[in-house]
């Protein structure tokens, strides 16, 4: 199928109000295509998309197919979907998300960002640094940008610009102009048995880029040092970033609400690179979305004004507000990877004052994988709750519980409170002037941060 086809189309969609799925049909909106689609619930970015035009049905029924001519489905729909088996009797045409999306990019000059680690944050930074050089890029992010609060976009340019979920192998249709891994480990324990076979999935990924193009790669990660020991093409560049590297950072210096560092190239200084977000990990995704950002031509001067003024995305260390000097942050962070940076960048942004974590952990195959891996890196917190894990689409396993990540801990600073309600209050009651507290994890903890903000000014009240 190609992006012409779609002229004059119905194109549906079974759960329009996905991250990544509700990017692709603002995107197909603004290029005039006829949107329609179905959410188990309301939302705001459904509300965005009626907005805009699309023909939005809350529930699943036949009937919301109506007359559609394409039918795009995310690998998180179960089979017996209604509209799903409605579609295959009828012979819609039925596209994978990221084959709707590898459609959108496929007239583009197009990159993807791929890696265990940090995609959403650097395909967001890209994005904006491309935007300040002028290049107005379309892009597909699977979060919203804290500037122009958005995850997608169709630019007047030609690049486009999607971040790449390697989550279930579905990166694989994309066939990139250029790509960025960022870093490679074991994780999404549904879906790869080992890291051999995250490897082969991302070797395979490698292997889609177009030839003439571009592979940046952040060599501190050993996960992606292996990568490119197996890599066999030599019709594209492979450009390197992080330490001896093509790319490096020198001069780092960490504040807590900010972060600078000295970019060389090939040991050779090419500017000063400042960020209104704290943590060395944004350094290393600033640094290759700049190099991504070189390799489209744009001057380094703007780039690098474009990455100063980014301000976040949501749910990454995003600061949702301070009540009597306690501030309190919302995380995505579900791997223990990511819990360990999270939880270092809180305590050097919070200085001498305590971070209070309230974990929610995601998956029951993801728990049970990195039990012992979860409870060293909480310990970095001065105080930790523990929520029942978040099973997103995964059946429980027996004896698989959050409960086994305190009892690995085994300290007094553990605390186990399934209930959204108690935990509130447990932690706005250890909570002093000068502290953090902080909602980590990927299914719905962040739910918690209007309650956590009126629980601290009705504690003040008191």
């Amino acid at each position: 199928m190609k992006l012409s086809d779609l002229d004059g189309k119905r194109v549906h969609f079974i759960g329009l109000g996905g991250a990544g799925m509700s990017g692709i049909a603002r995107i197909m909106l603004a290029r005039g295509v006829w949107i329609s689609g179905s959410d188990a619930k309301d939302s705001s970015v459904l509300a965005g998309l009626r907005t805009l035009g699309a023909e939005v049905f809350i529930g699943h029924q036949t009937s919301n197919l109506g007359s559609a001519d394409v039918l795009v489905v995310s690998s998180a729909i179960d089979e017996l979907n209604p509209e799903l088996v409605a579609a295959k009797k009828k012979g819609i045409s039925i596209l994978a998300r990221a084959e709707a999306l590898a459609l959108l990019m496929s007239e583009s000059k197009s990159i993807a960002v791929a890696g265990t680690h940090g995609k959403t944050t650097t395909t967001s930074m890209l994005t904006v640094a491309l935007q300040q050089a002028g290049l107005d890029p379309s892009f597909a992010i699977g979060g919203m940008i804290n500037r122009g609060g958005t995850n997608a976009h169709q630019g007047s340019g030609d690049i486009f610009v999607a971040e790449a979920d390697e989550s279930d192998g579905s990166f694989l249709a994309y066939k990139p102009f250029g790509a960025i891994i960022t870093n490679i480990e074991l994780d999404h324990v549904d879906h790869f048995p080992d890291l051999a076979a995250v490897n082969r999935s991302f070797l395979a990924f490698v292997n889609s880029i177009q030839p003439g193009g571009f592979l940046i790669v952040g060599i501190d990660s050993p996960g992606a040092v292996h990568l490119l020991s197996q890599i066999e093409r030599s019709d594209i560049e492979i450009i390197t970033y992080g330490e001896s590297a093509d790319y490096s950072i020198s001069h780092l210096s960490l504040q807590p609400g900010e972060s600078h560092a000295r970019i060389t190239k090939l040991g050779k200084v090419i500017g000063e690179l400042s960020l209104s977000i704290p943590g060395q990990h944004n350094i290393e995704n600033a640094l290759a979305a700049l190099v991504a950002g070189l390799k489209f031509g744009a001057p380094v001067v703007e780039l690098l004004k474009g990455l100063e003024s980014f301000s976040g995305a949501k749910r990454r260390f995003e600061n949702k507000g301070s009540v009597n000097g306690v501030t309190v942050i919302d995380d995505y962070g579900h791997h223990p990877t990511e819990v360990r940076v999270t939880l270092e960048t809180a305590k050097r942004f919070i200085g001498t004052g305590k971070v209070i974590v309230i974990f929610q952990p995601h998956r029951y195959s993801r728990t049970a994988m990195f039990v012992s891996e979860f409870a060293q890196v909480l310990g970095i917190a001065d105080q930790v709750f523990l929520l029942e894990i978040y099973a997103a689409s995964e059946t429980a396993i027996p004896g698989v519980s959050s409960i086994q990540i305190a009892n690995a801990m085994a300290s007094p600073k553990v605390k186990f409170e399934p209930s959204m309600i108690d935990v509130v209050n447990l932690a706005v009651e250890v909570a002093q002037p000068g502290d953090l507290i902080i909602t980590l994890g990927a299914g719905d903890v962040n739910l918690l941060v209007p309650l956590i903000l009126q629980t601290l000014e009705e504690k003040i009240a008191k």
